[in-house]
C-alpha cells in the first residue's frame, strides 16, 4: 500500500486541467475511487476538487456515467444531423434565391405613383386625354 492509502493511481492531462483517478482504503479497509480534478490559476497556483466514489456506489456511478455518456453521444449526433439538414436546406434555398430591384434603382416611367414597393402606371397617363360628353364641339 502507498503513501496514503493509495492502491492504485492514474493521470489525465488536458491542456490547463489534470484528473487524478486514485484507488485507496482508509483505515477501516473500504476501498474508494477518489477522482482529483486540478486546475492551473493565473498565478501559478492550483485549484484542486475531488469526489471519493466507494466501492458499494461504484456500479450505480458507473451506470450513471454511461447514461450521461449516451445521452451525450445520441445528442452529440441529433446536432450533427440538424446541423446537416439545416446547412443542406440554406443551399437549397440559396440556389432559388431571387434578387429584386430596389426602387431607387428601378427605370422610372412617367405618371408612374408610389404605392408602397409596387409601382403603379396610370393607363389614363399613357394614352390621350379623354373628352367628356360636355364639351362644345
Amino acid at each position: 500500500m502507498g503513501a496514503r492509502g493509495e492502491l492504485f493511481t492514474t493521470q489525465v492531462t488536458l491542456d490547463n486541467r489534470s484528473y487524478f483517478f486514485n484507488v485507496k482504503e482508509n483505515r477501516t479497509g473500504d476501498v474508494f475511487l477518489q477522482i482529483v480534478e486540478s486546475k492551473s490559476k493565473d498565478g501559478g497556483d492550483f485549484d484542486r476538487h475531488q469526489i471519493a466514489i466507494f466501492a458499494e456506489d461504484m456500479q450505480k456511478f458507473f451506470q450513471g456515467m454511461e447514461k450521461s455518456l449516451n445521452f451525450i453521444e445520441k445528442d452529440h449526433k441529433n446536432r450533427q444531423k440538424a446541423a446537416r439538414e439545416k446547412k443542406e436546406a440554406k443551399e437549397k434555398n440559396a440556389a432559388k434565391k431571387v434578387y429584386r430591384v430596389k426602387a431607387d434603382e428601378a427605370p422610372k416611367a412617367e405618371g408612374a405613383k408610389k404605392t408602397g414597393r409596387i409601382h403603379v402606371v396610370s393607363k389614363r397617363a399613357a394614352a390621350e386625354p379623354v373628352e367628356s360628353e360636355n364639351s362644345e364641339e
